[in-house]
């Protein structure tokens, strides 16, 4: 009786030291982390965006015709949203995108904690801090996109010709972060109804999303060439046309969840 009670012992023990040590071995899915892409398409309407085209090959909704031969701006601070309301902020986020250069059309989001996401969100432009320490290296290394140490960076450029404006050309450099003209802008594109940006350690989704030019010049305020064909430093301008890239410029056309 006493060795039958003695293996009934053992055989307890054995069976909780295996289950320690499952518990041990398991990995932690709180580490598990993924990637994702964010794939930017420049389009002006329903039209790719074509630059240096030799005549005007775009009409605005007002009549006005125009070419574009410059597109260039900042996003920075990305972030993701579950449903929960938690939030992951993606460190060191600033992007530099040149419309001329197709590799910088590409952001590539690494070690992200894994999960689904409902919501992103970025910001169109660089923030104060960075502003105010001056040009730095990577995306913000300075540039032609960088003013002084005073006025910051150029947080959206854009450059091109129009009959309608009366030097033939128009240009809007469009940047600051002080008030009254802070021209950074966040926004949250709505994901397509029902769709999550599902990140797992195996697969990487990727975000399409459109950033429509004709928007920069559609929005709560209606640019006509003649009369507003430059916007140069911080100011009133500037806020104008920021308030116009916040109001629908970049939109979610789909997502692959790969």
């Amino acid at each position: 009786m006493r060795i039958s009670s003695l293996f009934l012992a053992l055989a307890v023990v054995a069976v909780s030291l295996t289950g320690c040590e499952n518990k041990n071995t398991d990995p932690d899915p709180v580490a598990q982390v993924g990637e994702m892409d964010i794939e930017l398409d420049h389009v002006v309407g329903t039209s790719s965006l074509v630059r240096d085209a030799a005549t005007p090959n775009y009409t605005t909704p007002s009549g006005d015709q125009f070419s574009v031969s410059v597109f260039r701006y900042y996003i920075s601070n990305i972030k993701l949203k579950k449903a929960d309301g938690t939030e992951y902020a993606q460190p060191e986020s600033y992007y530099l995108i040149d419309d001329t250069k197709a590799a910088s059309k590409r952001l590539a989001l690494k070690n992200i904690p894994v999960g689904d996401y409902t919501g992103l969100t970025f910001t169109i432009g660089v923030d104060s801090a960075r502003n105010m320490s001056g040009a730095q290296q990577g995306a913000l290394a300075q540039s032609d996109m960088f003013w002084t140490w005073d006025s910051g960076y150029v947080f959206m450029k854009l450059e091109g010709r129009s009959p309608q404006a009366n030097a033939g050309g128009f240009s809007y450099h469009i940047g600051g972060f002080k008030k009254p003209n802070i021209a950074m802008r966040t926004v949250s594109p709505a994901l397509p109804t029902g769709v999550k940006i599902l990140v797992r350690p195996d697969h990487t989704p990727e975000v399409h999303m459109k950033v429509d030019v004709m928007k920069l010049l559609t929005g709560p305020t209606t640019v006509r060439f003649a009369t507003f064909a430059t916007a140069h430093m911080p100011g009133a301008a500037a806020v104008q046309l920021a308030n116009n890239y916040a109001a629908g410029m970049f939109s979610i056309d789909h997502i692959h969840a790969n």
